[in-house]
């Protein structure tokens, strides 16, 4: 990645905010709000089981399209290989226009967590990036990872555009969750990335809140069993302070650390 990653920095769309230097997490969820406080209506949509369904053929026609030393060719054509089918318990077959029987044959699937795959995630929907701004002349968009979103004024454009955005996922032989593709009102709080985002402050979703007392509960029984050192533990408190901190979630964390014995 550190070799090819320059070669696509300058291609990708400025608000993909996954895994780059410089973007993140709360950049994505400060231009959310952005975007929120200045737009009525949103379509917020993700894509159903992304990892698994990327196609080589085709990550490689667009990896190819850049690169241009056969060794490195090679040896992304080795990486994939080698992966090949790595999901493939997570994928339901979906068949596209022109499939025959033989297009379930198509090598698929990246293994998630792993840098290299999301760095070539990035790579596959950089054409989806471009696609909504340039042909849709969508001006308020951005993407973290398979979730994104479109702004407008207008309801019924927003509705307008999303055939056509099934449109250019069906060339990456990709499709939406259908029952998350819907227009909201910005003014009700758009969720987004663990957070609910409003135009003047930003909630998290309580479900996250639960998840982390599971999980600080769990954590302070290892450090009071002495399989866990204090560092790791605060380690583990600090990073999750410091992300939650990003919204108004003082309160919740009082009530939190007040019932939490060490």
């Amino acid at each position: 990645c550190n070799l090819i990653e320059p070669l696509f920095e300058t291609r990708f769309h400025a608000h993909s905010y996954a895994n780059r230097v410089g973007k993140g997490t709360h950049r994505a969820v400060d231009q959310m709000q952005t975007y929120v406080r200045h737009y009525r209506y949103a379509l917020r949509l993700d894509i159903l089981r992304h990892f698994p369904s990327i196609d080589h053929a085709i990550l490689k026609d667009n990896l190819f399209g850049v690169i241009v030393e056969p060794q490195v060719r090679r040896l992304i054509s080795l990486i994939l290989h080698s992966g090949a089918g790595v999901l493939a318990d997570e994928y339901e077959m979906v068949y596209f226009p022109g499939d025959n029987l033989l297009a379930r044959l198509r090598p698929r699937g990246l293994p998630i967590g792993n840098l290299t795959s999301q760095f070539w995630s990035n790579c596959y929907l950089n054409p989806l990036d471009w696609f909504v701004t340039r042909e849709l002349g969508c001006s308020a968009y951005l993407r973290y990872v398979d979730d994104f979103a479109l702004f407008s004024n207008s309801k019924q454009q927003l509705w307008d555009w999303l055939p056509r955005i099934k449109a250019c996922l069906r060339k990456l032989r990709l499709t939406l969750h259908r029952s998350n593709a819907q227009v909201v009102s910005a003014k009700g709080g758009i969720p987004w990335l663990g957070f609910r985002v409003y135009a003047t402050h930003r909630l998290l979703k309580p479900r996250n809140l639960i998840n982390f007392r599971r999980m600080l509960k769990q954590k302070v029984a290892a450090y009071q069993e002495h399989t866990l050192t204090f560092q790791e533990l605060d380690a583990s408190v600090q990073g999750w302070i410091n992300h939650v901190g990003y919204a108004d979630t003082w309160g919740a964390r009082r009530t939190i650390f007040d019932k939490c014995v060490f």
